[in-house]
């Protein structure tokens, strides 16, 4: 797959957000956006980076006649 397939979603989570809570706020994300993790990053102030990714959908265009 190519990169165009994807659309991607940066999210930061701040310093105290606990490990449970940001996991499901990212089930959230996931079961209800069609996202799905991409990268996860912890610094030492205990921010998390997190990318989230799904495949681009394609939507026609409503018909007007």
């Amino acid at each position: 797959m190519t990169e165009d397939e994807w659309e991607y979603l940066p999210l930061r989570l701040p310093p105290g957000v606990s490990r449970l809570t940001a996991a499901t706020q990212l089930s959230i994300q996931a079961e209800f956006g069609g996202w799905e993790l991409s990268n996860v990053r912890l610094y030492s102030d205990g921010t998390r980076k997190v990318l989230l990714r799904r495949k681009r959908r394609k939507v026609a265009l409503p018909v007007i006649t």
